[in-house]
């Protein structure tokens, strides 16, 4: 299975995300942190949590940007079981088992998402709040090919 894992290529979630994710965390959309929010609290840092942060599934901070790789079974078992337990402990679900079939939900929609990139593809979440709730949409930047000559070190080991 494929999911998606946080990527910084700079500073700059560490300044407009109250908490950031850890580089190299599972993510997953996270959308449902918002879904009975208003106009009123789209403010600040909260504003960019919402228009553009993917859920850490293990800090459950935000990040801006999020890359497709292979996830072994065992890290899904983990994930699954920490995001259960993050709906018993933020949301009220009645007990871990209550919550395991909305986080296995959660994390087969991101893998569904990732399931048709090659690995290392970016991608971005993008909200807004409509009528019928949030509204969610996604962009895609593929990998680019480098040639192994902008890339190798050429020089002598007789040097």
């Amino acid at each position: 299975m494929k999911l998606a894992r946080a990527i910084h290529f700079d500073e700059s979630d560490q300044r407009v995300f109250h908490s950031p994710a850890r580089t190299g965390e599972w993510c997953i959309s996270g959308g449902f942190e918002f879904s009975n929010w208003s106009e009123a609290d789209l403010e600040g840092r909260a504003k960019q949590a919402f228009t553009n942060g993917w859920l850490g599934a293990e800090t459950f901070g935000r990040v801006s940007f999020v890359a497709v790789t292979q996830m072994e079974p065992v890290e899904h078992e983990a994930v699954v079981q920490g995001l259960a337990q993050h709906f018993v402990d933020m949301y009220g679900a009645p007990s871990v088992e209550a919550a395991r079939p909305v986080a296995e939900a959660e994390i087969a929609h991101m893998a569904e998402l990732c399931d048709e990139h090659a690995p290392n593809t970016l991608l971005t979440v993008s909200r807004e709040l409509t009528e019928a709730g949030v509204k969610e949409s996604f962009r895609v930047i593929e990998p680019q090919e480098a040639e192994l000559t902008l890339l190798a070190v050429h020089g002598s080991l007789d040097e």
